[in-house]
């Protein structure tokens, strides 16, 4: 029932949109139709306009949202899991660095790497690298002090106890960072192509906008929506199925 009423929802919100903008309580001119953007959105396809910017951007977004991945949950278990008696002198540290603003580091970031793909890559790690890192040290850093006791009396090494028993432990709280960072990517990386990119969807959305393309505009909007909404989705279900196994694992910390 809640799937149905999410979808509901949704359903009303585009009706409004296309009912408001046909008959003209919006300016359509400024607003339109909802049926107008999708039949941009087809055009553009047609025409291969659209699928370039996609590509490019989902290229970004996904290599920060990765760099991120692989440096803040591990280094996030480790501070959490094997510094446990030391984490407010480890957090703050790193939360005076998490509080550095990612539009002006931006700029930092295109005066030292120019302005090609590396600096769009390098802020969207950067922003994405916090809520990856904080959820892992707060899932690591909460874990039952029992789970490791359990974990030491059965004589696991400390990388078999992150492994088999933190990891397993914290894994809910670390995907639920990994969902945040991945919005953070899409959302840090079209405010990056604004401001300097020849290419991306960002780049798509300044362009039509300055061109007067409102139609083009907001079926770019439209289409970085539904890729966030897929690509949530697809972590969802990707979570489900890890945590499901570290549970598996976490039954017999002793195994291999």
């Amino acid at each position: 029932m809640k799937f149905v009423n999410k979808y509901i929802s949704l359903a009303i919100f585009l009706a409004l949109w296309e009912g408001l903008s046909r008959f003209r309580i919006l300016d359509p001119l400024f607003f339109p139709p909802f049926s107008a953007v999708i039949e941009s959105i087809v055009h553009m396809f047609k025409i291969g306009t659209l699928w370039p910017h996609i590509e490019l951007s989902l290229f970004r977004a996904l290599l920060g949202f990765f760099l991120a991945t692989v440096i803040g949950a591990p280094l996030g278990l480790i501070l959490g899991g094997r510094f446990k008696s030391q984490n407010d002198v480890v957090e703050l540290p790193l939360e005076i660095l998490s509080q550095i603003n990612p539009f002006l580091l931006f700029h930092l970031i295109i005066l030292f790497m120019g302005l090609g793909e590396s600096p769009k890559v390098a802020i969207v790690a950067w922003t994405c690298l916090w809520p990856t890192l904080f959820s892992a040290f707060n899932g690591a850093a909460n874990v039952n002090s029992s789970l490791i006791k359990s974990g030491r009396a059965f004589g696991l090494s400390t990388s078999q106890l992150i492994r088999k028993i933190i990891w397993p432990a914290a894994a809910p709280t670390v995907f639920t960072g990994l969902r945040l960072s991945l919005g953070y990517s899409l959302f840090m990386l079209i405010a990056a192509e604004m401001m300097g990119a020849s290419g991306g969807l960002g780049f798509l959305v300044l362009r039509s906008q300055e061109a007067f393309q409102l139609d083009r505009m907001y079926a770019a909007v439209v289409v970085i929506a539904f890729l966030g909404l897929i690509l949530d989705g697809l972590l969802y279900w990707l979570g489900r199925k890890l945590i499901f196994l570290s549970l598996e694992s976490q039954v017999n910390p002793s195994g291999g």
